[in-house]
């Protein structure tokens, strides 16, 4: 089974721009960013049987890598505006 792609390039190619824009230029967003990318790594990591955990922390991994995808889109609107 092929594993979808979470990363923001794959989740938002509208935003390439406005991505590669605000990693530069607001700290805060690229501090999200890569939170953003820790998680879903971590998620593929368990998804791909390589780092074994319970489906509780699996779910709270996805809630928060949600979270944080939802944060960074509003900021990534609000540029664009």
């Amino acid at each position: 089974m092929e594993l979808q792609q979470h990363d923001l390039h794959h989740e938002f190619p509208e935003y390439k721009d406005a991505i590669h824009r605000l990693k530069t230029a607001s700290h805060h967003f690229a501090r999200l960013f890569d939170e953003y990318h820790l998680v879903n790594r971590e998620i593929r990591r368990i998804e791909e049987n390589e780092e074994p955990v319970t489906d509780v922390a699996l779910e709270a991994l996805k809630k928060q890598r949600l979270k944080l995808k939802d944060e960074l889109h509003g900021m990534l609107r609000a540029h664009q505006a």
